[in-house]
């Protein structure tokens, strides 16, 4: 009998260093919201954030993806398989900023507002984020063998149509602000990620959109913000590493009680990536890779517990696209090196200097495409009947982001609303987008979703032209005007800083409409649309 070749798993190849930049990105996405919601939202303490939230969150997501990059092999093995691509796992969106929004933001104002002292009240959030790590934890180890169950009795309306909520609400709509906080800057990456991952149009040399949206992003706020051509006051990145090691803790007792509270908001985080973990699971088995749900979900629940004992205050989640990460060539070697890279980021402190290197804005159209895609699905994946009550599932998250909002004395100061805008940061006031988004909402909203039908359709010179004429009704106060009553005006007599909106948001509609234009000459804007998923 001939001798057999011993089995080989190709677990390291080319394809894995685009799965890399991809699931690196995600992770980066999720901690620079988590920081940025913390610190320039709630005024949270930078170094409490990045030296004792930042590791514990990482070492999650670190032990995550080394216990899914052992899987893979194990799978290979099992099946003689040497094509495997590992689960991929990271920092579950939806919660990451639901989390900082509804839970440590608000917990860290209200012992603020009691007179706790800044430094005490903002490590007693930390001990609730903690406490609220194990919770959640708990509750998917509890429910990883009823997730299938839950599925099945619980109506995907309202399954999907309160995640639906948060993505309108917290995902998009937080992230939105930001954008335009800096607009020029947000709308150029903001078309980057809408022409590839939303018209699904390649750029030349299939160079990947989301590093194309950080790098150019990136890029530009740093020849514009120097000079004030960016919009808000200009602040030249620390360039500090934020050490921290993840040690095992029993800080999260201190805050069981606190976070008992949380737990309505919590818990249904918790229970929404058992359900998605089972439904990736499912897609990965249809593209060729039969893992054990049940091992996936217990991994995942251990992987926050994990997190939880040494200071995380995220989730960890097996992430929908395991089939795209294996169509672009990925195998185990993505998933390792991701955990490697963040895990030990974490402690040494390199991914904290890059999430503060890397303008919110660039960040910002990663989010939005998020929030739309869990939207879309939220309606696409009911039955159509069931569309009232996936808008109806909607409006509490709308209510809690208003209540957020306004309880925030950063946002929304005992002061009349002149005062706001004197308001200085790194990027306009949030008050004053906000008011300029609002104003004019149903043209606004006529004109932006022309201009995308027109993107999806890869018709990039119609597309251009709703953004030439969304320039030229903003510089007036057609639509996004400055003042609050929505009134028109030249733009040339408005005082500072309400006279940034329309030079800011109408340069940024004009530096998209021109880079539409010029993409429009490429042969992969011209080649046909394909249908895809995201």
């Amino acid at each position: 009998m001939p001798n057999q070749k011993p089995f080989k798993y190709n677990w390291f190849v080319i394809g894995d260093l685009n799965g890399f930049f991809g699931l690196t990105f995600d992770n980066m996405t999720n901690l620079s919201f988590l920081a940025g919601i913390l610190i320039f939202a709630f005024g949270f303490p930078a170094e409490i954030v990045y030296k004792r939230m930042f590791p514990g969150t990482a070492i999650g997501v670190l032990f995550g993806d080394l216990v899914y990059t052992w899987m893979a092999f194990r799978l290979a093995k099992k099946t003689n398989n040497p094509n495997v691509t590992a689960m991929p796992l990271g920092l579950d969106a939806p919660s990451t900023i639901g989390v900082a929004l509804a839970v440590l933001g608000p917990a860290f104002l209200a012992m603020k507002g009691q007179g706790i002292p800044e430094h005490e009240a903002a490590m007693m959030t930390w001990y609730i984020g903690m406490a609220t790590m194990m919770f959640i934890g708990i509750f998917k180890l509890v429910f990883s063998f009823f997730g299938a169950w839950v599925q099945k009795v619980v109506p995907q309306a309202g399954l999907l149509g309160s995640l639906a909520g948060i993505g309108i609400g917290l995902i998009g709509f937080i992230p939105l602000a930001d954008l335009f906080g800096t607009p020029i800057v947000g709308m150029v990456a903001l078309g980057l990620i809408f022409y590839t991952l939303i018209a699904g149009i390649r750029l030349p040399k299939n160079f990947p959109g989301v590093f194309a949206a950080i790098i150019v992003g990136t890029a530009l706020y740093y020849v514009l913000a120097p000079h004030g051509w960016a919009g808000g006051v200009y602040e030249a990145p620390k360039a500090e590493l934020h050490f921290g090691f993840p040690i095992p803790t029993l800080d999260f007792i201190k805050g069981l009680g606190p976070a008992l509270k949380y737990l309505p908001i919590a818990l249904p985080f918790g229970l929404l990536t058992v359900i998605g973990g089972i439904n990736v699971t499912e897609s990965a088995r249809v593209a060729g890779d039969d893992f054990n749900t049940q091992h996936i979900l217990l991994t995942e629940a251990v992987a926050t517990l994990v997190a939880g004992l040494c200071g995380g205050v995220a989730q960890s989640t097996p992430y929908i696209g395991q089939p795209a990460y294996k169509q672009m060539g990925s195998r185990a070697g993505y998933t390792l090196l991701t955990g490697l890279f963040i895990g030990i980021g974490g402690m040494l402190g390199y991914v904290s200097w890059l999430v503060e290197i890397i303008p919110r804005a660039v960040i910002a159209p990663i989010l939005i495409f998020v929030a739309l895609d869990i939207m879309c699905q939220a309606f696409l994946a009911c039955p159509a009947k069931h569309a009232p009550a996936v808008g109806f599932a909607q409006f509490p998250t709308i209510a809690r982001l208003l209540q957020i909002k306004l309880s925030n004395p950063a946002v929304v100061p005992s002061a009349n609303f002149a005062a706001l805008l004197v308001e200085k940061g790194r990027a306009l006031p949030e008050l004053l987008v906000t008011v300029a988004l609002g104003n004019g909402f149903i043209l606004t909203g006529m004109l932006w979703g022309a201009f995308a039908a027109e993107l999806i359709d890869r018709r990039l010179n119609r597309a251009s032209l709703y953004l030439w004429i969304l320039a030229g009704f903003t510089f007036f106060g057609i639509i996004h005007s400055a003042i609050p009553d929505g009134s028109m005006y030249w733009p040339w007599t408005l005082p500072y800083p309400a006279n940034q909106i329309p030079y800011q948001f109408g340069a940024g509609y004009v530096a998209l409409a021109v880079m539409m234009f010029l993409l429009s000459f490429t042969k992969e804007s011209r080649e046909p649309a394909q249908a895809h998923g995201h």
